[in-house]
C-alpha cells in the first residue's frame, strides 16, 4: 500500500506542473497543526470582539448614566430658579405695598391705574410650582418661568418709575415741610395772641396780626422754618425786624429785636438763631412780635406750631 499522497500545483501562466508528496503521517500532522492554529486564531478573534463589545457597552452605559445625572442636575437648577422667581416676585410685591404705605403716611396721591405693578387690571401671577418629580420633563415649568420672568422684568421697570415719582414727591413734601413755620420762635410766654384785642397803647379794639412772646431781654429768637432773609433792619413800630421768605407763599416776621444776627440774603434753617429779643419800636416790654403770612395774608401762627 502506497503511504504517500501526491499533490500537484498547477499554474495558469503555463509553467511546469509541480508535484510533491507527503506521507499520511506528515499530512495528519500538518492538518492537525493547521486546525490547532485556526482554533487559536478564532479564539483570539472571539475574545477580542467579545471584549470590544463589552467595553463599548460599558462606555455607552457610562455615557447614558452621565447624561441622566446631568439632566437631573439641570432639572434641580430649574426648580431652584423657579423658587428664586417666586421670591423675587414676593419682594417686588412687598416693595409695591411699602411704596403705597409711604404715600399714605406722607399724604401723597397714589399713582394712576396705568402705573399698576402688573399693568392695567393686572393681577399678581400665581407662584410657580417647582415640586415636580425629577424624572418628569420640565418643559411646562420652563415656559411658565420664561413668561413670569418677562412679566417681572416689566413690573420692575414700572416699580422703578413709581419709586422715582415717589422720591420726587417726597422731596417736594420735604421742602414744603421744611419751609412751613412749625415751631415757637422763642422761649417765653404768650402775652398776646392772634386776632382782635384792645390795644395797650390806644385802648381801642384792633386786629393783632401775630403772637407776642415775652421773656428776658436778650432771649434767643430762632427761625421757625427754612428760608431766606429778605429784610433785616429798622421798620417803624416793629423796631428792629427780620423778615424771612420760606417759599411756597409762606413768610414770617420777627419784630422788636434787640439785636439782629442775620442780614438780607442770608439762608437760614429751622432753629437757626436770627436775633435777640428786645424792646425796640412800639413796645411795652421785652418780647418778640411774630407773624406768619400765607400768600400775603396774615394767618394764625398757632395753626402751624407743632412743638
Amino acid at each position: 500500500m502506497n503511504d504517500k499522497i501526491s499533490f500537484y500545483l498547477l499554474s495558469y501562466s503555463g509553467n511546469t506542473v509541480k508535484q510533491f508528496a507527503l506521507t499520511r503521517r506528515r499530512l495528519g500532522i500538518v492538518l492537525t497543526c493547521s486546525l490547532i492554529l485556526l482554533m487559536i486564531t478564532a479564539g483570539i478573534f472571539f475574545d477580542y470582539f467579545n471584549l470590544k463589545i463589552t467595553f463599548d457597552k460599558k462606555e455607552i452605559e457610562k455615557t447614558i448614566s452621565n447624561q441622566s445625572n446631568e439632566i437631573l442636575s439641570q432639572r434641580k437648577q430649574i426648580q431652584e430658579f423657579a423658587n428664586e422667581i417666586n421670591v423675587l416676585k414676593s419682594n417686588l410685591v412687598r416693595l409695591n405695598k411699602f411704596e403705597k404705605k409711604i404715600r399714605i403716611i406722607a399724604n401723597i396721591n397714589n399713582p394712576s391705574e396705568k402705573d399698576n405693578l402688573f399693568g392695567v387690571g393686572g393681577s399678581i401671577p400665581e407662584d410657580l410650582d417647582p415640586k415636580l418629580p425629577l424624572a418628569e420633563k420640565h418643559n411646562s415649568l420652563m415656559r411658565e418661568m420664561h413668561e413670569q420672568a418677562r412679566e417681572l422684568s416689566l413690573a420692575s421697570v414700572s416699580q422703578e418709575k413709581v419709586f422715582e415719582s415717589l422720591i420726587n414727591d417726597l422731596k417736594r413734601k420735604r421742602n414744603l415741610l421744611s419751609s412751613t413755620p412749625s415751631i415757637w420762635p422763642a422761649k417765653g410766654w404768650l402775652s398776646s395772641g392772634f386776632g382782635y384785642r384792645i390795644s395797650p397803647f390806644t385802648g381801642l379794639r384792633e386786629f393783632h396780626k401775630g403772637f407776642d412772646i415775652s421773656s428776658r431781654k436778650g432771649t434767643k429768637v430762632i427761625a421757625t422754618a427754612d428760608g431766606v432773609v429778605t429784610f433785616a433792619g429798622r421798620n417803624g413800630l416793629y423796631g428792629n425786624m427780620i423778615k424771612i421768605d420760606h417759599g411756597h407763599g409762606m413768610m414770617t416776621r420777627y419784630g422788636h429785636l434787640e439785636k439782629m444776627l442775620k442780614k438780607r440774603g442770608d439762608a437760614v434753617k429751622r432753629g437757626d438763631v436770627i436775633g435777640l429779643m428786645g424792646n425796640t419800636g412800639r413796645s411795652t416790654g421785652p418780647h418778640v412780635h411774630y407773624e406768619v403770612f400765607l400768600n400775603g395774608l396774615p394767618v394764625n401762627p398757632q395753626k402751624y406750631i407743632l412743638n
